[in-house]
């Protein structure tokens, strides 16, 4: 069983929630058809509309989607494609390897419907001058250690990018869901599990910074706040 990430572009005369709906609706609909274990999606819907401060990125216009599914095998993807690709101006395919380090069991919802909450998606790179290796141990050691003790995220699911499955993919080497509540969006205070303490929101807020500039490049991290739906668990 292989994991797929596609991030998915729109067409310029679609709105947000044209989108929304043919994603949720008929894009959903042909990809159960074919028969996917798993396929979740995220979309930058007019219901994350409060979170568009906190978004970072050099795409002009910015990714509006992230899709995810399970399959036997990936090489047999094209059918995925294809439908994703009836629906947008751009995807970029990726096989990954995904861990957990933190399951939602908060912040639950029906299947299809808008999780409650908000989640942020990082499309990160790897800097060439940090070994493969290296680069690997701090984000699932030290960084997995600082972002659960420091964050007030309900979910944390790490992609480690396998290749790039699409012509003129970006060069991630890395996809990262993190799911926050939607309060702690707009406060850094309750983003960084500080209850009201500028000491513990400067040393959570601290220690998170230092563990990100270890092994990121800041200037080319995306990160996209989204609605989370999972269709098929």
């Amino acid at each position: 069983m292989e994991k797929l990430v596609y991030v998915l572009w729109k067409k310029a005369d679609v709105s947000p929630s044209q989108f929304k709906d043919a994603m949720l609706g008929d894009i959903a609909e042909r990809m159960l058809a074919l028969g996917p274990a798993k396929l979740s999606m995220n979309l930058a819907d007019d219901d994350i509309a409060y979170a568009d401060g906190m978004r970072l990125t050099r795409f002009d216009p910015p990714p509006a989607a992230t899709v995810s599914f399970w399959m036997d095998c990936a090489d047999d993807r094209g059918s995925y494609e294809e439908v994703l690709a009836s629906a947008t101006d751009r995807i970029a395919g990726y096989l990954v390897v995904e861990s957990v380090p933190l399951h939602n069991t908060t912040h639950t919802a029906a299947t299809g419907s808008r999780v409650p909450g908000t989640n942020m998606v990082a499309l990160i790179e790897r800097p060439e001058h940090i070994p493969y290796g290296d680069w690997i141990a701090h984000w699932h050691g030290h960084h997995k250690r600082v972002a659960l003790e420091t964050q007030s995220s309900y979910l944390y699911i790490r992609n480690v990018v396998v290749r790039a499955l699409t012509e003129d993919a970006p060069p991630w080497a890395g996809i990262v869901e993190e799911g926050f509540p939607t309060e702690a969006v707009t406060d850094p205070m309750l983003w960084y599990s500080a209850g009201g303490s500028k000491e513990k929101f400067e040393k959570n807020f601290g220690a998170m910074m230092d563990s990100v500039s270890a092994f990121l490049d800041v200037s080319r991290v995306e990160s996209h706040p989204m609605s989370e739906y999972r269709i098929k668990e």
